[in-house]
């Protein structure tokens, strides 16, 4: 059950800044009710959710997982051809925008919800601490997705002198904000989990409203955070803290891993491959390569018509919506742990998802891995992330940590390359939030 399936929930918002509009941020609070109450509240970040932007989704195009086609219908090529194919510069006046402004809306709210902790009436100090928890789980959330898209990967520049994305950590919505420094925002969002884990206390949410952040929640985004800080150490902590309270997998053939109700589902907040996205797109060909005949995920995830017409089955309705799993822990762990020179159990934690993933058990891969070299279960490592994360908004971020690699593609005749370490692997932020404040642009 994803957010529009609960039962209707007031959207209430801050009528003494009703009025307000911060020209920097183009947030314009609405609604008439003051919240008070814990249930006003639940209500108020409970709109928060439901704003909570599928960015993660669209910066899909740009990644190597997407093939668009003369087959497309002209109103998505007009939105995602120039993502696609990283025209940054002279995009078609069509084109679909990154929600700059949606993910400022969530920050207002948690803001707002994390202020008012002493003023809430009608509840127990238990479900004000939770709604407080959540509140700060949201803020360091939408601070990592805005940095991931619109700043430089946090391993590939000196993170204390590259400017990234705007903090926002109050209500204020007069102040006209600049951008900060990559080291202060990750250093705010760690600081934030270390908050949400001091207020957190619900264990799980039942299905259909564990679209919230519950205390399992603050280890499964700690841990990839620290992996993209390359903090292999405090990244693997929190991995192995997330596993020992939930690890099991999904069974495939059966229920996706990102479904909202699979029993991988730690959080089941984004519905990151939206209905338009999947109508618009087909799977690359060389991405799908990845996915060998033994392997269950090639038929599970995908539908293949021929050669060239793959499309995609994880995605496109509101069943497939998640932000945190299981499999992406195993992933997480493997990763650190090799870094760490611990290659053994980088490959016991690879080889756990493995057998869940491959008809003959994983057996296969078992004797694979056992003659890699070091370089080469790296290799392993995050072709798996790759294939189990397909399509869930991760790969882009991956390639973005990972080296930046060249990618070519070519529509009707033409040909498209983004360059290794290419500036285009940062995204712009987007014109109307730089015309509203100029400053963005430095």
């Amino acid at each position: 059950m994803r957010l529009n399936k609960i039962f209707p929930l007031l959207l209430a918002a801050i009528a003494t800044v009703m009025t307000g509009c911060d020209s920097y941020l183009d947030i314009e609070p609405v609604g008439k009710v003051i919240p008070t109450t814990v249930p006003e509240f639940r209500a108020l970040i409970t709109e928060a959710y439901v704003t909570v932007p599928d960015d993660r989704g669209l910066a899909s195009f740009r990644s190597d997982e997407v093939l668009l086609d003369a087959t497309m219908s002209v109103n998505d090529l007009g939105s995602y051809l120039d993502i696609w194919r990283w025209n940054d510069n002279t995009p078609d006046e069509n084109t679909a925008s990154f929600s700059w402004r949606q993910h400022y809306h969530v920050l207002f709210i948690a803001n707002y919800v994390i202020e008012s902790e002493d003023r809430m009436t009608d509840g127990t100090t238990d479900q004000i601490e939770q709604l407080v928890g959540e509140a700060y789980m949201l803020r360091a959330y939408m601070h990592f997705n805005l940095a991931n898209l619109h700043a430089p990967a946090y391993t590939t520049c000196n993170p204390a002198a590259t400017k990234a994305i705007p903090l926002k950590l109050d209500s204020d919505v007069e102040g006209v904000l600049t951008r900060d420094n990559l080291e202060d925002v990750y250093t705010s969002i760690l600081s934030d989990l270390d908050s949400a884990e001091r207020y957190l206390n619900v264990e799980s949410w039942p299905t259909g409203y564990n679209y919230r952040f519950n205390k399992l929640s603050v280890n499964a985004l700690r841990s990839r955070v620290l992996l993209y800080m390359g903090k292999w150490e405090e990244s693997l902590k929190a991995s192995e803290a997330v596993l020992a309270e939930k690890n099991t997998l999904s069974t495939l053939p059966g229920e996706l891993p990102n479904a909202y109700n699979s029993v991988e589902n730690i959080v089941a907040l984004e519905q990151v491959m939206q209905a338009q996205y999947a109508r618009a797109i087909k799977v690359d060909r060389n991405f799908f390569g990845k996915f060998a005949s033994s392997d269950l995920r090639r038929r599970a995830y995908f539908n293949q018509i021929s050669a060239s017409n793959i499309l995609l089955i994880k995605g496109g309705s509101n069943t497939y919506s998640c932000t945190l799993r299981v499999g992406e822990m195993l992933l997480n762990a493997a990763e650190a742990a090799w870094h760490l020179d611990r290659t053994d159990e980088a490959a016991e934690y690879l080889l756990t998802l493995q057998r869940a993933r491959f008809n003959d058990g994983g057996a296969a891969k078992e004797a694979a891995v056992a003659s890699m070299s070091k370089d080469e279960l790296l290799d392993e490592i995050l072709n798996e992330r790759a294939r189990e994360l397909a399509f869930e908004g991760h790969r882009w971020f991956d390639l973005r940590r990972n080296g930046q690699p060249r990618l070519e593609r070519t529509y009707r005749g033409e040909t498209y390359v983004l360059e290794q370490g290419d500036d285009r692997y940062t995204i712009r932020i987007p014109t109307e939030a730089i015309e509203a404040n100029p400053g963005l642009a430095d």
